[in-house]
């Protein structure tokens, strides 16, 4: 009589792939929860881990160091989650948007609509952020690395728009980048939302007003 051999359960790599993605979620979670409440300095990696029920060996092998844990966490935030983050930019659903958008004055109003979720999500964070660049190297590489990548972006923006000869004729494709910047910036929000205690759309619709106003020749059809 052959032997009975126990057949081996297959290896479902969707369902660890899940796993991962889900635990990767909590860590983030955790880890902006703890940041917003306590800072940079004040959250340590253990706090993170029994936040969220795991051991802190578990976030070094998902995200290598404090630092990039802090830029996963803040990408997330800008990107309106961790698998939006995976994304492009311009593959995201409201950038994408934008990008395919050929009036104008439709393409800033799109782009300023954007700006309350995304300052929403990550003005915190971006304080947080700010706080702590000065005396930490590593944060100081993920500050200036964010402004760049959204400078290169809104570069973009500003291109489309010059390629359209819709610009004011006497901004140069850069200096249109620059104000996008400047007005879109979180400070620029946090004055008004925060401070002054604006609302998401009122902030939004005055944004739609100044791009409008600074960046394109003829406003005699804008709302």
């Amino acid at each position: 009589m052959m032997p009975t051999v126990k057949s081996r359960r297959p290896y479902d790599s969707r369902r660890r792939r899940e796993q991962a993605a889900q635990t990767r979620q909590d860590i983030e979670a955790a880890a902006a929860k703890l940041f917003r409440e306590r800072g940079y300095a004040g959250t340590s990696m253990p706090a993170i881990a029994s936040e969220a029920g795991i051991v802190v060996e578990t976030i070094y092998r998902a995200f290598g160091s404090k630092a990039g844990l802090f830029k996963a966490v803040l990408e997330s935030a800008l990107a309106g989650g961790s698998e939006r983050a995976e994304l492009p930019p311009a593959e995201r659903p409201a950038i994408r948007a934008v990008i395919q958008e050929t009036d104008p004055r439709r393409k800033l109003e799109r782009y300023a609509a954007t700006q309350p979720g995304v300052h929403g999500r990550s003005s915190p964070l971006y304080r947080v952020l700010v706080a702590a660049a000065d005396s930490d190297p590593e944060l100081r590489d993920v500050l200036n690395g964010m402004e760049a990548r959204r400078l290169h972006g809104l570069g973009g923006l500003a291109a489309q728009l010059a390629e359209s000869r819709a610009l004011r004729p006497e901004l140069s494709v850069e200096e249109a980048r620059d104000i996008i910047w400047t007005l879109c910036s979180t400070p620029v929000h946090d004055l008004l939302v925060r401070e002054r205690g604006w609302t998401p759309d009122s902030y939004r619709d005055w944004l739609a007003t100044a791009l409008k106003r600074e960046l394109l020749e003829d406003l005699s059809e804008s709302s």
